[in-house]
């Protein structure tokens, strides 16, 4: 995982769960009527007497309040269609207002509110505008990609807060322009936040779903309606047409078919029954996607023709039974690797394969590239650099190589040990000592080989303050960290940049040209956009380069470092062996598929040993990038795979299968 940029780390503030590369909202649906005139001053007075109050705290995080006194409240909405506007009062009791006043005011360091809508609401996906707001602190999040959320800003926002006793009162006004109309749906959601004096924080929210700044698939539905619009209970039943211990799809959307404006999602229970209430008309039954997941298996969801039925005004009706067929999707991996036969000529079975894969999980491009023979075979592309502009990849597009950065940096390393610039079992504070660990006198015992084995102590990435979690050599546990700290490490002994250095030792002599570990112009024209659950994240470069995570690159120049490592070009032949034999045992308690081969890491590099023989490899997560590569020494063979999308994992975990290890029932997937 990469701290190139805030994207995971943002994610995983505010994960809850949420489906994976679905663009239906969440299920929470509000009705939002024309409103008289409304002064935005934070006294509600002026507000419907009569308007439906809708409880904030539907979901809440993992820090509950003790009571409603500690956190509660409501919210209320309307509209007025002549300032094109919407309007949202919210009423909270919390009995413990926190306010921080310092300059380094932080949306997690007092009471705050964010307010996330998706006002296209397209059905093919759109983006979030989200507004971070206290009285001192005025945040924006934009969906660079969508005409609406990337030009939002606070120009289109007033807000007003008053308090009474343990009462707080906002009041929002949202200049929607030609995005409101009267029968329309919009994605509309929040988290209130609450800081109390003993240092705990919790969050509201109305919908379910993490992320709401960015992720439109967590937010709820409003629905504009006329005051005389005549609204509908819409209930009805999903099943498998065979008896199943397979879970049911979590939603199905309900789009009206004489207002393309107006969809919702249902919230299907563990029975598979829903029930929502819709203005009334005639409504399709629709997935957001065409392959549903359950356990391991994927299955088909999508209707040729949709369900329809008319939700009867001021009735309750029943639509019509979703019956899914539990068939899953025909298992791709052949009984012997397709690589054995494989010709440059005759490419099918591997381009199906990706494409397949593509189409099942979402993943909007992929980089390939297959080595036989110790050579390079074939190299293809697949699909766009950016799901919303449909831009396609091509053999210059690079992609985030995530951790595969740490084998090319250990490489020069390794080359620098052989020269005697650094010595791999020399405690590396002795060439520089790190202040950021230097309170535990452990970080004085850790060397190189214990940062190319992971075997510092370190975490993967500090949450704050850095901290020694074992001591150093005695245990196994994964890194950035540690590589970091070897970077500048590195860097003093030399004299140079790490940059320059990865030049001398990897990049020339390899020939790994046209790979980049920090921000330039050359990178800045090239590079993919990532994508989580198939919206395009923004493209912020890494300005320095991190030895843990900032390559770039794609899979048909990367074969040479594979390459260079199989023919074990540029080091001693006991160097090799050193760096291909076993130096960590893994921890497997926490893998969801436990390997049945002995696989264990080597000098910064995954060694497997399989019936074909051993391997190495690497993989790498960035989040909104993933990839994997692996070489096959026995067999010269290999792959190296890079796509721009968190959704990848299935196809990264079954490429070895498909192209070299066959439907082996004694081969784990990884």
């Amino acid at each position: 995982m990469s701290i190139s940029s805030l994207k995971a780390i943002c994610i995983a503030v505010l994960c809850i769960h949420c489906c994976l590369h679905s663009m239906a909202h969440n299920g929470s649906v509000a009705f939002a009527y024309p409103l008289g005139k409304i002064t935005v001053d934070g006294d509600l007075s002026d507000w419907p007497k009569d308007a439906t109050r809708y409880m904030i705290a539907m979901h809440l995080s993992d820090t509950k309040p003790k009571d409603d006194a500690d956190f509660s409240g409501f919210f209320q909405l309307g509209y007025r269609l002549d300032d094109q506007s919407l309007y949202v009062a919210f009423t909270v009791r919390d009995d413990d207002f926190m306010e921080d006043t310092s300059e380094n005011v932080k949306w997690n360091t007092q009471d705050g509110l964010e307010v996330s809508i998706d006002a296209r609401h397209l059905l093919t996906g759109s983006g979030v505008a989200s507004f971070m707001y206290s009285k001192k602190l005025r945040n924006t999040n934009n969906a660079f990609y969508d005409p609406f959320a990337s030009a939002a800003s606070w120009n289109i926002v007033e807000v007003a807060m008053t308090r009474k006793g343990d009462m707080r009162f906002y009041e929002w006004r949202i200049r929607l322009g030609n995005e409101l109309s009267a029968g329309k749906s919009m994605g509309f959601d929040f988290h209130v936040f609450d800081r109390d004096q003993d240092g705990s924080f919790s969050w509201s929210a109305w919908g379910k779903g993490g992320a709401k700044y960015m992720n439109p698939n967590s937010l709820g539905d409003i629905i504009f309606l006329p005051n005389d619009a005549k609204l509908s209970t819409v209930s009805g039943k999903m099943s498998w047409d065979k008896h199943t211990a397979a879970k049911l799809p979590g939603q199905v959307r309900l789009r009206s078919v004489d207002n393309p404006k107006l969809w919702t999602a249902a919230a299907i229970d563990s029975l598979g029954n829903y029930s929502i209430t819709v203005p009334a008309g005639k409504y399709e039954l629709l997935f957001s996607d065409r392959y549903y997941q359950s356990d391991d298996k994927l299955y088909a969801v999508a209707y040729k023709t949709p369900l329809t039925f008319v939700a009867k005004p001021g009735q309750k009706t029943v639509a019509p039974d979703i019956v899914l067929p539990l068939a899953p999707v025909p298992d791709l991996i052949p009984d012997k690797g397709v690589l054995f036969d494989f010709t440059a000529d005759n490419p099918g079975k591997v381009d199906s394969f990706i494409e397949a894969y593509r189409d099942y999980y979402g993943i909007p491009g992929v980089s390939l590239a297959l080595i036989r023979d110790g050579k390079l075979i074939y190299h293809k592309t697949y699909g766009v650099t950016n799901a919303m502009t449909g831009a396609r990849v091509n053999d210059s597009t690079l992609f985030e190589a995530a951790s595969i950065t740490k084998p090319v940096f250990a490489l020069a390393v390794e080359k620098l040990a052989e020269r005697g610039v650094i010595d791999l079992d020399k405690p590396l504070y002795q060439y520089l000592p790190y202040k950021d660990i230097e309170y535990d006198d452990r970080y004085k015992l850790i060397t190189a080989r214990h940062v190319l084995t992971h075997r510092t102590g370190f975490p993967n990435w500090r949450d704050g303050k850095l901290v020694i979690k074992f001591t150093p050599g005695t245990a196994f546990g994964y890194s950035g960290e540690g590589f970091e700290y070897l970077k500048m490490v590195v860097e003093k002994i030399t004299g140079k940049s790490v940059e320059q250095v990865l030049q001398e030792e990897v990049i020339q002599p390899v020939g790994l040209y046209h790979t980049f570990f920090s921000k330039n112009d050359s990178l800045q024209r090239m590079v993919a956009y990532g994508h989580f659950d198939g919206r395009p994240s923004n493209n912020d470069l890494p300005e320095k380069p991190g030895m843990a995570y900032s390559m770039h690159t794609e899979a048909q120049i990367f074969t040479r470092f594979m390459l260079y490592l199989l023919e074990q070009q540029g080091l001693k032949p006991e160097t090799y062996n050193m760096i291909m034999s076993k130096q960590s045992e893994y921890d497997f308690t926490n893998w969801t598929h436990k390997p049945k081969v002995p696989t264990y890491m080597g000098m910064s590099l995954e060694i497997r040993e399989t019936p074909f023989g051993k391997t190495f490899g690497h993989g790498g997560n960035n989040g909104d990038f993933k990839c994997r590569f692996e070489v096959y020494k026995d067999l010269k063979m290999g792959y190296a795979i890079f796509t721009n999308s968190n959704t990848s994992d299935a196809l990264l975990e079954n490429i070895h299968s498909f192209l070299v290890e066959g439907k082996d029932k004694d081969i784990a997937k990884e």
